[in-house]
């Protein structure tokens, strides 16, 4: 259904729109899976119903917080920063004036690059934490106020990362006894491509200094 027809429904529509029938939520997941399928012209149109409510436009920016964290991610790290203009900007003016805010961060989350990695990430170390329940960090990042925790090995051996040649230790921050695992897999969309860059070259910086 292109942008014209869409809009043509979702007018036909608008009469029976409420926010305690299903309608309600149909009409803002369907806006969440046009701008995730990068499709700035339908996004207004879809968000255009929610604003006819008192709060409508409310919950618009509220869902848009929601659809930069899960949808975006790093891959544009102003989206989150938008959404929450958006937000700011409505509470400030209101309808309308406040209503092109959020249509503006509605075209700026559709056109931004997509990731997930860090929602799936986030998921993986949940569950490797239920698996492994509260393991310590390694003595060497933990603090030594005390004589005791001195003697325990706290804080031996820490690297100040800034200090070293390449501002990377290429220390070990896993627990003892828990398996080197990699939750966050970036993506090559948009800003991750370069943080994908970075874990790679502090990989092989890793790798050289365990063969020397």
């Amino acid at each position: 259904m292109d942008t014209a027809a869409l809009a043509h429904h979702i007018q036909q529509r608008a009469p029976l729109y409420d926010k305690a029938q299903e309608g309600h939520y149909n009409l803002i997941s369907a806006l969440h899976k046009s701008m995730r399928g990068s499709g700035p012209g339908c996004g207004p149109v879809l968000a255009r119903p929610h604003a006819r409510r008192r709060r409508g436009p409310l919950f618009v920016a509220r869902r848009l917080v929601r659809f930069a964290n899960e949808d975006i991610g790093i891959a544009d790290p102003h989206a989150i920063q938008q959404a929450l203009a958006a937000w700011d900007v409505y509470e400030r003016l209101r309808s309308p004036e406040g209503e092109l805010a959020i249509a503006q961060a509605v075209v700026h989350l559709a056109t931004a690059p997509k990731s997930i990695a860090v929602h799936r990430g986030y998921d993986a170390a949940h569950r490797s934490a239920r698996r492994t329940g509260s393991l310590m960090p390694p003595a060497h990042i933990l603090n030594a106020p005390t004589r005791l925790t001195k003697d325990l090995g706290y804080g031996k051996d820490y690297q100040y990362d800034p200090d070293t040649t390449d501002g990377f230790s290429g220390a070990d921050y896993f627990p003892d006894g828990m398996d080197h695992e990699t939750y966050y897999r970036p993506t090559r969309n948009g800003y991750e491509s370069q943080v994908s860059e970075r874990l790679r070259h502090w990989a092989g910086l890793r790798a050289r200094g365990r063969s020397g």
